[in-house]
């Protein structure tokens, strides 16, 4: 009698339910397609979601992914009509096409203020037994940065795989790299890419966890790479390279694939994958490369992430590369760790030396034959007026002009180590990369595989115009190796990506900044240091620059901090590394813009630069739950459906709209209407909680910025074994006749509660905005 109910049940819903699929005529090219599907509309007659999807098509689909941890759907491959049709079935809540993203591409822990024998290191056993998931391209498990020497066994709490496949066995995972997995079906099912575009490119890719491209290798032992002896590249950076991490565990999901980035299907199935597996740390330094930043709803980083700090998972991103321009932060989501660039205390000088005796420096990491002192003619593609030529692209320059010459590239469109290579092709004998206006003075060092030297915009134009003027202009470039205790460092990075937010300006993002320039760590044997098809020079070790290389140091840090204080939540620990972030460079100077020069800003840096040193002991923390996030969302006018996008669980927003700026978050940004004349005031609610002693008492400290006046009720917060929390308010007042705005269109203070032992600072952020 059961099993003829059950069969009717079925039968019933068989044909009665509307299938998510309807066919349609032939359609000339199918697209990935992510469906947000509202998990609790499934019939109980389905075991599991993936049977219910698989049903309700009435003809063979390729169902790609199904989500079920931070996010509950699938993604297909269907012509536009068909996820059009699929979209009217009620339990659709959402969908977005497949998108492709890209990476955001030693000394650097004892920069952070760690210290072998005391401080965060020691208090958290180096992070020992935090499992830290990389979503990257992979990882290359033969390097000393992965070595499981001396590790204990694996959590028991760990449930992922070590996924095999070309290249990768089981063997290949250990207790350093626990486990691994690929992700490979949007990538090969996207247009262009996939069977009509040749998919996954087995001469240069492995269908496996193993790192074909390098990048994913270099932020997983930045995270949490094991002491490697005598690490350098080429000669350059020589030392003991080691993982803000050493013993956290790695588990690598590898979601990007060499020559063709990174699609949101994909990535949004690691995320799942990861939480599945029993992840603390999620490092991704990915972002959307185009400038745009996607409302949270479109957004895969956003969901996944969100789906993972919701089980407690700490997500660490990079700010992207777009800088100095302002409002090109990327990874937006204030449940995020967005994570800027900035520079440390070490430089691969190079200059350049111009026939009149002029000495204009510069940066390199060319390890081949040195130019000796040797005068050669120098030459400027670019001044016949020739766009392709001045950037020095493919088939760009004329072998007559160059050969046996020093060529003047201009930064900017192809790889910069490219551009040697065209110069190589054409005859030249070196090159001089000069930076434009947008990239300033900032430099980075690069492998490159002819006699190079990266010069900034100023010692850029000097050399063009020492060319213009003399017919018989001659230069050669001298290299002179590794350089530390380097001042002023650190400097924001020029590239860094700048606030304000695009998306929600009342939260301030970049978060904060940490080591992204020039930045050692371990390499892939698939390709050269250049990654270029023709550099066939092996290295253990590689030297790159980009927010990628900043993001995992916070990811690593975070893996130090949750070891040593296990009950701190993704909130937390953000609190802690914002609130006691540097303002000052080794000057004990205020850090500067490398772009400009200029003193550096909120914008620029956030709350400031990383220092583990006091991450450790906040004292205060800025704590945050989940709801606090929805009502985040609802501040910001998303309903209900679409906040379950998010969220997977139905919400509902209180009558009473919340305030977006009362997020209880570790900064404080006033936005005020350009539309508002005279005086107005805006009030903000924070609460803190005690991580440090139990009976203390804090004392506001104010820095109103210019032309603003900053009021906080209570002045004072005391704390005891019974009250752990405490909340006040800030006010903040502007009068339009004497707000003067600086050049990013904002001016900056700070509010810190300070104790004799902690100071515990949030910057604040104060501008006008037009209103819509």
């Amino acid at each position: 009698m059961a099993s003829l109910l059950l069969l009717t049940l079925f039968l019933c819903f068989t044909f009665t339910a509307i299938p998510f699929f309807s066919p349609v005529s032939a359609e000339p090219e199918a697209k990935t397609y992510i469906f947000r599907v509202d998990s609790f509309s499934k019939p109980a007659v389905f075991p599991t979601h993936y049977h219910w999807y698989s049903s309700e098509f009435t003809e063979p689909v390729n169902i790609l992914h199904v989500y079920d941890n931070v996010f509950h759907g699938f993604s297909a491959s269907l012509s536009p009509s068909q996820a059009a049709s699929v979209l009217q079935h009620p339990s659709i809540l959402a969908t977005f096409e497949d998108r492709r993203r890209q990476l955001h591409t030693t000394r650097s822990p004892q920069f952070l203020g760690l210290r072998n024998q005391k401080g965060l290191w020691s208090e958290s056993d180096y992070g020992s037994d935090v499992i830290v998931g990389v979503l990257d391209t992979g990882i290359w498990p033969e390097r000393r940065s992965f070595s499981d020497l001396n590790l204990g066994p694996v959590p028991t709490r760990w449930k992922g795989v070590c996924e095999t496949g070309a290249k990768f066995t089981s063997g290949n995972c250990n207790r350093k790299i626990i486990g691994a997995r690929f992700f490979s079906k949007g990538h090969e099912a996207a247009p262009g890419f996939g069977p009509i575009g040749g998919g996954i490119n087995d001469t240069v890719e492995f269908r496996s966890p193993r790192d074909a491209d390098g990048h994913g290798t270099h932020t997983a032992s930045t995270a949490a790479g094991r002491h490697a002896f005598r690490a350098s590249m080429s000669g350059y950076a020589s030392g003991i390279a080691k993982g803000v991490a050493p013993k956290a565990r790695l588990a690598v999901y590898k979601v990007c694939w060499k020559n063709s980035g990174c699609f949101d299907s994909d990535i949004l199935a690691a995320f799942d994958a990861a939480v599945s597996d029993g992840v603390d740390v999620i490092s991704i330094s990915i972002g959307g490369g185009d400038g745009i930043s996607s409302p949270y709803y479109l957004d895969p980083i956003a969901i996944g992430a969100y789906g993972a700090v919701a089980r407690g998972v700490f997500v660490s991103s990079s700010a992207g590369n777009d800088g100095p321009n302002g409002m090109s932060v990327t990874n937006l989501a204030p449940w995020l760790t967005t994570v800027g660039a900035g520079t440390i205390d070490r430089n691969f000088p190079a200059e350049v030396i111009l026939g009149d005796g002029r000495k204009l420096s510069g940066v390199s990491l060319y390890a081949g034959k040195p130019l000796n002192g040797k005068m050669y003619s120098i030459v400027y593609p670019g001044k016949s007026g020739v766009l392709s030529a001045s950037l020095c692209m493919e088939n760009s320059l004329d072998p007559h002009l160059v050969r046996g010459k020093i060529v003047i590239c201009d930064r900017g469109s192809n790889p910069r180590v490219a551009k040697g290579l065209v110069v190589s092709k054409a005859g030249g004998v070196g090159m001089i990369l000069t930076n434009g206006v947008s990239n300033g003075e900032g430099l980075v060092g690069d492998a490159h595989m002819i006699p190079t030297c990266a010069v900034g915009a100023n010692e850029g134009d000097a050399i063009k115009a020492y060319i213009s003027k003399n017919p018989t202009a001659a230069a050669t470039i001298n290299f002179h190796g590794t350089i530390i205790g380097v001042k002023p460092a650190p400097v924001v990075a020029s590239f860094s990506g700048r606030g304000p937010n695009g998306l929600n300006p009342e939260i301030l993002k970049p978060d904060l900044i940490a080591p992204g320039v020039n930045i050692l760590a371990a390499w892939t044997d698939a390709v050269g240091p250049t990654g270029l098809d023709l550099d066939h020079r092996k290295a253990e070790f590689n030297i790159l620059s980009g927010t990628s290389m900043a993001c995992p140091h916070v990811s690593g840090a975070a893996a130090l901090l949750k070891s040593a204080h296990p009950d701190w939540s993704p909130a937390a620990i953000r609190s802690a590394m914002m609130t006691t972030a540097n303002l000052v460079d080794n000057r004990l100077l205020p850090m500067t813009d490398e772009a400009t020069g200029k003193p550096a800003t909120p914008y620029d840096y956030g709350a400031g630069h990383l220092n583990l040193d006091l991450a450790l002991d906040p004292g205060l923390v800025y704590d945050l739950a989940n709801q606090d996030y929805v009502s985040f969302l609802c501040a910001i006018e998303y309903g209900p459906k679409t906040i379950q996008v998010i969220t997977k669980s139905p919400v509902n927003c209180p009558m009473r709209k919340p305030l977006p700026e009362n997020l209880n978050y570790p900064s404080i940004a006033a936005l005020f209407s350009t539309a508002t004349k005279g005086v107005s005031s805006k009030t903000f609610f924070r609460t803190v909680t005690n991580v440090g002693d139990a009976n203390t008492v804090y004392r506001v400290k104010i820095e109103a910025p210019k032309g603003v006046t900053v009021s906080v009720k209570p002045a004072k917060l005391g704390f005891s074994e019974k009250i752990r929390k405490l909340s006040y308010y800030v006010t903040i007042t502007v009068d339009s006749k004497n707000l003067v705005l600086n050049d990013s269109g904002a001016v900056f203070g700070s509010l810190s509660w300070v104790d004799g032992k902690h100071v515990v600072r949030s910057p604040i952020v104060v501008t006008q905005m037009s209103p819509l």
